[in-house]
């Protein structure tokens, strides 16, 4: 097993509340990908918020996506 060391300031070993010193790399994984969903999801907010999508209902959202599907088959 190769060991590789990973340096982070002590704001960031608390904002992840680590509790130790040492991750596995599948630990290390998931705590960026759980950091990485959490930066998009909330851009994704921002955006929709910038465009009015915020407001759009569910039924709204549906009939979008399925226009540019109807679309997108019919432009090859």
């Amino acid at each position: 097993m190769k060991t590789l060391r990973i340096s982070i300031s002590d704001m960031e070993f608390n904002k992840f509340g680590l509790n130790s010193n040492e991750l596995s790399f599948s630990e290390f994984l998931d705590m960026v990908s759980s950091e990485l969903s959490k930066q998009r999801l909330k851009k994704s907010v921002e955006l929709a918020e910038k465009f009015g999508l915020s407001e759009m209902t569910m039924s709204e959202i549906s009939k979008e996506i399925s226009a540019l599907r109807k679309n997108d088959k019919n432009n090859p």
